[in-house]
């Protein structure tokens, strides 16, 4: 094409005969210049130099990778990385030597690390302790309290949260104190109205749990989920990720309805939220359209405390460096090996037994049954 226009076709005319286009032809033309074009360098690479002009001589990299063989395989102190090959250097009286940075790049590029690199693996799917959760079969709503909150001049707030794992369902009771029994009546009427899921997750609060000081204990909100035939979850203590959804929702509730605006009362605050709640939930309706379906209350459901609780509760645990675990305020051996790891403990009201399943982030969709003891939960009468 530059033959072309040197014999005076158009670089336009040139570029439709060429089947490329004009600023291709404009650009080659420039290349050539008045050169012949036996002489033009017609190499479709970047300007500049093949090597950069800072670049370590090779003679220098060899010589790095010699004194790093030398200081393997010879040294009595048996150390080989960078720090150790600029010492080397610099007590040869070797001089213009680079640093000990650059030296780690030159071990890098030519290969020499034996170091291996941080594995970073995938995040395990949402719910993947509980494996009809992962597979999206089940609906799992956490629980959470938001608290330290004080209106200017006015009270102490604390928030009760909720969000669907799934479904992305949120709910928040901003109040002025709770207690066990003002959070299962919360419970009940959130779920009066949007239907249970099949599992329920909480933290260790005692609100939640119930007393820790004695064993066997099984709480009030335990009590009402195990009634409507919901399967509670406590997640580890001081372990991070399980409540991610809610803890994020708790997040976003704080930026987006406590500090965005300025409360007079509780009574202003609790409708600031409910309008919060009210568009997150028209937002994220498509998401809640296609969750797993929850379960109605029956109209002739009724809370007796007093009744022995049925059903299941979960504990996600983490072991001691003897192979237990704690549950229900008492220590099982789990197995000796299994240490520091996390387990899911299955307590089974019918069957009076505790199953635990290994639980590993790097496998989620392997639980290995490890041991099922046998466990029965005395009854006593509910104190309420």
């Amino acid at each position: 094409m530059v033959a072309l226009v040197r014999r005076g076709a158009t670089l336009r005319a040139a570029a439709e005969e060429c089947g490329v286009t004009h600023p291709t032809v404009h650009l080659w033309v420039e290349r050539a210049g008045k050169k012949r074009l036996d002489r033009v360098d017609w190499s479709d690479g970047l300007p500049g130099r093949r090597e950069p002009v800072n670049r370590t001589a090779t003679e220098m990299e060899d010589l790095v990778l010699t004194v790093r063989v030398d200081l393997r395989e010879k040294s009595n102190l048996g150390e080989f990385g960078a720090a150790a090959i600029l010492r080397e250097l610099e007590a040869s009286g070797k001089k213009s030597l680079p640093s000990e940075r650059t030296i780690g790049r030159i071990l890098e590029r030519r290969g020499a690390l034996d170091g291996r690199g941080r594995t970073c693996r995938p995040a395990p799917p949402p719910g993947w302790y509980l494996p009809d959760v992962a597979e999206a079969r089940a609906e799992l709503d956490s629980f959470d309290f938001v608290e330290g909150l004080v209106i200017q001049g006015g009270p102490e707030v604390e928030v009760l949260n909720g969000m669907s794992l799934i479904g992305g369902l949120p709910v928040s009771w901003p109040s002025l104190a709770w207690t066990s029994r003002i959070a299962a009546k919360a419970l009940i009427e959130h779920w009066g109205a949007v239907g249970c899921p099949q599992y329920a997750q909480f933290d260790n609060d005692t609100r939640f749990q119930g007393p820790h000081q004695y064993p066997d204990v099984i709480g009030r909100v335990s009590r009402v989920c195990l009634s409507l035939g919901v399967v509670p979850v406590f997640v580890p203590p001081r372990e991070p990720g399980f409540q991610a959804a809610i803890e994020n929702f708790n997040g976003r509730w704080q930026s987006k309805v406590w500090t965005r605006f300025h409360h007079e009362s509780l009574r202003g605050l609790r409708k600031r939220s409910a309008l919060y709640i009210e568009a997150f939930r028209t937002r994220a309706a498509s998401r809640i359209e296609a969750a797993p379906e929850r379960i109605p209350i029956p109209g002739t459901w009724s809370l007796d405390l007093q009744a022995p609780p049925r059903g299941e509760i979960i504990y996600l645990r983490r072991t001691t460096e003897a192979g237990t675990a704690e549950v229900l305020g008492q220590h099982f051996l789990v197995e000796r090996t299994w240490v520091h790891r996390l387990v899911r403990a299955v307590v089974d009201l019918d069957q009076e037994t505790i199953s635990f399943y290994a639980m590993r982030r790097a496998d989620p969709s392997n639980h290995r049954l490890i041991r099922t003891v046998s466990h029965r939960i005395p009854h006593r009468r509910f104190s309420e």
